[in-house]
């Protein structure tokens, strides 16, 4: 049975290697779960290589070299970080294009005050263009990580749909 994050990361997949792009994953709150999908997609070599799964500050920090002062100032779970951990998957694994998703899956939300199910993401295409977004999600965390997923997926996929037609 095909999962629907299955079924995005197959059409995700299928649109990277139409446009010969490689992608990187920076997950927080997912855990990986977005590396999962596109590792059980088909043909998955040839459009993804590298997922950083960065739960911690610290490992933001280290691995993405997102600024300590941004999640001091704006926290891990911010329009800045995101950018800012797209920018650094895309940097660290030479990919073409990055995604990146940071938020409050649950049980708690953040203490200060950010409700559970604030999630932000990032993208950023070949030309450096960065798209950002938040988006509140309801359920168990289990629910939350899911549609974050799916719509972190789902909206590269949108992104992705008109990238290079006037470039051709």
């Amino acid at each position: 049975m095909t999962t629907p994050s299955l079924s995005i990361a197959n059409e995700l997949g299928r649109l990277l290697q139409e446009k010969k792009l490689q992608l990187a994953t920076a997950e927080s709150c997912t855990g990986g779960l977005i590396a999962s999908a596109l590792c059980a997609a088909e043909n998955t070599p040839a459009f993804y290589g590298c997922g950083f799964i960065t739960y911690t500050d610290e490992a933001k920090i280290r691995l993405l070299e997102v600024n300590a002062g941004t999640i001091a100032t704006h926290t891990a779970v911010s329009e800045q970080a995101v950018k800012e951990m797209a920018a650094g998957a895309q940097q660290r694994s030479g990919a073409h294009v990055s995604l990146a998703v940071s938020g409050y899956a649950g049980p708690e939300g953040g203490e200060d005050g950010t409700p559970v199910g604030t999630i932000w993401f990032a993208w950023q295409l070949p030309d450096n263009t960065l798209s950002t977004k938040v988006k509140l999600f309801d359920g168990d965390s289990e629910a939350i990580i899911k549609q974050a997923t799916s719509y972190a997926m789902g909206t590269l996929i949108m992104l992705l749909a008109g990238y290079g037609e006037a470039r051709e």
